[in-house]
């Protein structure tokens, strides 16, 4: 059973001038803009369309959609962010806080809508999470603010090891929340922590020789658009080092990662792109609140906790959305 369970869209439906229709009844364009690459968020992207389906927009037919990839090089951002803008599309959507964060500096008039872990007020996109203000709103789901439950969720599963490590990329927004974070609830659980970091492929085999060294028994892979694009290679050095490792999405997990607690990315999608149709269809951005997880999946891949020689204790199977055999 997995559970997809997010609050209601709410909002009105005041017409809104989009900015990219060149003529009436010229077929709108999305720009859809994503930090990784395309074959990591193909079922994503069947998501999103499903989302808009919803309004009654199927690409190809009344909808087109020009994809933009940064392909993990996320300085790229800003500049695929304005080539939109420029390309006068009728709405941007945008999936990572650096990517919400260049279309807000690309354009203050083209609807855009993100998908972004950490709160958007902190990071400047809105105002206010009921009446976003402006061109821009889209959902929040809060994969910043669970550090502490996957921490825990780490020490159930590997109750003897004594020191645990957090993997944190530090030019990530909220890097230095996510070790605040961390350090407190593994205070409230009676652990060592041990912070390691990387920003680069080179970086990985640095950090876990590190965890090595610091005698470190588990593993919690913190919240980076770069880590997700990084999924293969975070779930392979996991395994080859023997280190029982917990991430934020059930991607992870189906890659043959330990486990995984956080926001579905498949309903996540398709609620922008319900966003993206109401925009379509006339709603104002500023009209529609930014929509917060309230329900989040923990998915067990029982077959890496068998490699690893780790027996799952009964609780935490019975409290498990998913378990991969």
């Amino acid at each position: 059973m997995q559970r997809r369970e997010f609050i209601g869209l709410v909002g009105g439906a005041a017409a809104y001038p989009l900015a990219a229709r060149a003529q009436q009844g010229a077929m709108p364009v999305i720009g859809f803009l994503n930090p990784g690459s395309r074959g990591l968020i193909l079922s994503q992207i069947e998501a999103f369309r499903e989302g808009l389906r919803e309004s009654s927009y199927v690409e190809g037919q009344n909808v087109a959609i020009e994809y933009r990839f940064a392909d993990g090089q996320f300085d790229r951002l800003p500049e695929l962010a304005t080539e939109l803008a420029q390309r006068q599309v009728s709405a941007i959507v945008v999936t990572s806080n650096p990517g919400a964060l260049a279309a807000k500096q690309a354009t203050a008039r083209i609807p855009v809508i993100f998908a972004v872990g950490s709160d958007p007020v902190k990071l400047g996109l809105v105002s206010n999470l009921s009446r976003p203000d402006g061109n821009i709103t889209g959902l929040y789901f809060l994969t910043t603010a669970l550090h502490g439950k996957r921490l825990g969720l780490l020490r159930e599963m590997v109750p003897e090891a004594a020191t645990l490590a957090v993997l944190v990329n530090p030019h990530y927004s909220g890097s230095e929340n996510q070790i605040r974070d961390a350090e407190e609830a593994a205070d409230k659980i009676g652990v060592r922590l041990v912070v390691v970091r990387a920003n680069t492929d080179t970086d990985f085999a640095g950090a876990f020789a590190a965890l090595k060294q610091q005698g470190t028994g588990a593993l919690m892979v913190c919240t980076s658009p770069f880590f997700n694009s990084r999924r293969e290679q975070l779930v392979g050095l996991a395994a080859r080092n023997a280190v029982p490792a917990i991430f934020e999405f059930r991607e992870f997990a189906a890659a043959g990662g330990l486990m995984s607690y956080g926001t579905n990315l498949s309903n996540a999608y398709r609620q922008i792109g319900a966003y993206a149709g109401r925009i379509l269809k006339g709603a104002k951005p500023a009209d529609l609140p930014v929509v917060q997880s309230t329900r989040f999946e923990f998915v067990i891949n029982l077959r890496t906790a068998k490699t690893l020689g780790l027996k799952v204790p009964p609780v935490l199977l019975a409290s498990a959305d998913e378990v991969i055999e």
